[in-house]
């Protein structure tokens, strides 16, 4: 399974890393694990989502946002590792969604991501997940996103 190939099927194509928006790194490696810094859905350092879900934005929208976070997250472990192929697993991604007073659905806007990495690494994008409801996010993004992922040694 190719993770380029993945990608071409789906109409996406793999966008330049975001910006940094402060002091740290994209990403970080430990022994044989990859950790992104959070990420969300935007173009050249500006949002492409912003709002609440539950208010200015519907599931499906936040749904759209936690995608474009991950998209993001993965444009910085390309510019990183030089090839998503080598990424081994998809060990746990951490979401947060700027949500409306009384929005319970954060697992909902997080299955966007989820379903996006399954679909770009087969199995091997299985993972386990949290989604926290906030009420504001940086910039005004609806979803930021960071993860954990296994490298090939």
């Amino acid at each position: 399974m190719n993770v380029y190939e993945n990608l071409k099927k789906m109409n996406i194509e793999l966008p330049k890393a975001p910006p940094l928006g402060g002091v740290y790194t994209p990403v970080k490696r430990v022994g044989n694990l990859l950790f992104t810094a959070g990420q969300g859905a935007t173009k050249d350092g500006i949002p492409t989502i912003a709002g609440k879900v539950g208010k200015d934005l519907t599931i499906e929208q936040g749904k759209e946002a936690a995608k474009g976070a991950c998209l993001n997250m993965l444009s910085c472990l390309h510019a990183y590792t030089g090839d998503l192929n080598k990424i081994k697993n998809v060990v746990k991604i951490l979401g947060f969604v700027a949500s409306a007073e009384g929005f319970a659905d954060q697992p909902q806007v997080m299955n966007g991501a989820s379903q996006f990495l399954v679909d770009v690494f087969g199995d091997k994008g299985q993972h386990a997940r949290s989604a926290i409801g906030t009420n504001e996010l940086p910039g005004g993004l609806a979803v930021e996103i960071e993860g954990i992922f296994e490298i090939e040694e």
